[in-house]
C-alpha cells in the first residue's frame, strides 16, 4: 500500500514539474482614453461602410465579401485549423477500431517438428475490437489542444483582419475611381469652354483684332487641357480594373463588364472620432488579437515539449474471436481478448528534447516581441487616421473655398477683358488656376473620404460606443 501512495506522489510531483505557468496578457502602458478632437462625429457598427449612404457602394462590398479570392483563402484556412484543433480534441478519447482477418497457411511436411497431415494446410479467422488510450498525466495532450484552439481563434482573428482590409480597400478604391470621374468631367468642362473661346478667338484673329501670338498661346492652353484626359483615362481604367479584382469577378466580367457607381453627392462624410472611448477597446482589433492567440499557442507549446521529458503511458487491449473455422468464430471458446500497459521513458537523446524546449521558447519570446509591435503599429495607425481623418476635412473646406473663389475671379477676368481692361493673358490664368483648384478640391474629397475608412480600419472595424 505504502509503495503505490508513494508512486502516486512521486507521478502528482513530476505532473507539476511538467505543467507550464498559466499564460497572463503582457503588460503594455497603454493611453487612459483616445486624444481625439473635440468634435461630434459617430461610431462605426459592424456595417460602418453605412456612414457614406451610398446604395451602389453598398452592393459593391456585399459582392466583395461574397467573391474576393482573399476572403476565401482565409475562410479555408479556419477550416483547416478548426479541423486541426478537432484532431487535437480527440486524443483525449480512446481510440477504437474493429479489425476482421482470414489467414490460409500450409506448413512444410519436413519439418523438424512432425505436424499432422490434417493440420499441413489450416485457415484461421479472428475478428477483434482494438482499444487505444494515453494517460494524459503531464498534461501533453491538453497542452497540444489549447495550442490547438489558440491557432484556430489567431487564424479566425486573421480572417478578420482581412475582411475589414477588403472592405477598406474597397470603399478607397471606389471614392477613387469616383474621383477621377469627376476630374476628368471637370476636365472636359474646361476643355470645351475653351475649345468655344478659341472658335471665337480665331474669328477674331481673322478680323485681325488680335495677333498671332495671342491665338497660339490659346491654341497650347487648349492642347494642354486636351493632353490631362489620357492620362486621368488610364488611371480611371486602371483603378476600376483594380476594384473589379477585389469584387472577386471572373477574368471576362474583368475586361468586359463596368463597376457601378452611385450619384455623387460632392459631400464628405460625417467624422468617426471615438471621442471618450477607452484606449483598451484597441485590443480587440483582430491582428492583436491574431498575434495574442499566437503568443498564447507558443505558451501551451513549451508545456508541450516539457511533457515529452517525461514517460509517456498507455494501455491497449483488443477483445474477440479466432478460430480455425468461420461457423466457430463467434462460440464462447474462440474468444481473445487482451489488457496491456506500456510506459515509455526517454532516456538519453543526444539534447534533443531540452533543444526543442529551447527552441520552442525562442518562438515564444518571437511571439512576444510580435505582439508588442503590433500594439505599437496599431496605436500608431489609429493615432495618424485620427489627425488625418481631422487635416483632410480642413483641406477640404479650404479647397472648395478656393474654388469659389476662383470662380468668381474668373467671371471678373472675362468681364474686364470684354470691357478691354486686362489682356486674354489674364483669362487664361483664371481659368487655369480654376481647373487646377476644381481638380485639388476633387482629390481632397476623396481623401477626406478614405480618412474616414483609414480610421475605421485602424481601430479595428464593427465596434460601437453603445
Amino acid at each position: 500500500m505504502h509503495k503505490y501512495l508513494f508512486l502516486l506522489l512521486f507521478l502528482l510531483l513530476m505532473a507539476g514539474c511538467a505543467a507550464n505557468a498559466p499564460y497572463e496578457r503582457p503588460k503594455a502602458d497603454l493611453p487612459a482614453a483616445w486624444s481625439a478632437p473635440a468634435q461630434k462625429g459617430v461610431a462605426p457598427g459592424e456595417r460602418w461602410w453605412t456612414l457614406y449612404s451610398d446604395g451602389a457602394l453598398n452592393v459593391l462590398i456585399g459582392e466583395a465579401l461574397e467573391h474576393n479570392r482573399d476572403l476565401a483563402l482565409a475562410a479555408a484556412r479556419v477550416d483547416e485549423a478548426r479541423a486541426l484543433s478537432r484532431v487535437a480534441d480527440s486524443l483525449f478519447y480512446p481510440a477504437i477500431d474493429a479489425t476482421a482477418q482470414r489467414d490460409r497457411t500450409r506448413s512444410s511436411e519436413r519439418s523438424p517438428i512432425p505436424i499432422p497431415a490434417n493440420a499441413i494446410e489450416r485457415n484461421t479467422y479472428r475478428a477483434q475490437v482494438n482499444v487505444a488510450y494515453e494517460l494524459d498525466l503531464w498534461g501533453r495532450l491538453r497542452s497540444s489542444s489549447d495550442a490547438a484552439r489558440a491557432d484556430l481563434l489567431a487564424t479566425q482573428a486573421a480572417q478578420e483582419t482581412i475582411r475589414i482590409m477588403l472592405v477598406s480597400d474597397v470603399v478607397s478604391s471606389y471614392f477613387t475611381l469616383m474621383a477621377f470621374d469627376e476630374q476628368i468631367a471637370a476636365t472636359r468642362r474646361s476643355l470645351a469652354l475653351r475649345e468655344d473661346n478659341l472658335r471665337l478667338q480665331r474669328v477674331r484673329h481673322q478680323a485681325g483684332l488680335i495677333g498671332d501670338f495671342q491665338l497660339r498661346q490659346l491654341e497650347a492652353e487648349v492642347s494642354a487641357a486636351r493632353a490631362q484626359l489620357p492620362a486621368l483615362e488610364r488611371s480611371r481604367t486602371s483603378e476600376e480594373l483594380a476594384l473589379s479584382v477585389l469584387l472577386g469577378r471572373s477574368p471576362r466580367a474583368i475586361t468586359e463588364s463596368t463597376v457601378a457607381r452611385g450619384a455623387d453627392r460632392n459631400e464628405p462624410p460625417a467624422p468617426v472620432v471615438p471621442e471618450g472611448l477607452p484606449s483598451e477597446l484597441l485590443l480587440r482589433r483582430p491582428d492583436i488579437v491574431q498575434a495574442e492567440q499566437r503568443l498564447i499557442a507558443a505558451n501551451a507549446r513549451i508545456a508541450v515539449a516539457r511533457a515529452s521529458l517525461f514517460p509517456r503511458i498507455s494501455l491497449t487491449g483488443f477483445l474477440g474471436s479466432e478460430s480455425g473455422a468461420l461457423g466457430d468464430l463467434f462460440s464462447g471458446p474462440a474468444r481473445i481478448w487482451q489488457l496491456a500497459f506500456a510506459l515509455a521513458q526517454p532516456i538519453f537523446q543526444g539534447g534533443r528534447l531540452f533543444g526543442e524546449i529551447e527552441a520552442i521558447k525562442a518562438r515564444e519570446q518571437q511571439a512576444l516581441v510580435q505582439y508588442q509591435k503590433t500594439l505599437q503599429v496599431s496605436f500608431r495607425e489609429v493615432r495618424q487616421a485620427l489627425s488625418a481623418q481631422t487635416r483632410s476635412r480642413e483641406i477640404f473646406d479650404a479647397e472648395t473655398a478656393r474654388v469659389m473663389s476662383l470662380r468668381y475671379a474668373l467671371q471678373m477676368a472675362r468681364i474686364r477683358y470684354e470691357n478691354g481692361l486686362v489682356s486674354q493673358l489674364e483669362v487664361l490664368d483664371a481659368e487655369r488656376n480654376l481647373l487646377a483648384a476644381e481638380l485639388n478640391r476633387v482629390d481632397a474629397l476623396r481623401a477626406q473620404r478614405v480618412a474616414v475608412a483609414d480610421l475605421v480600419r485602424a481601430l479595428g472595424g464593427g465596434w460601437s460606443s453603445k
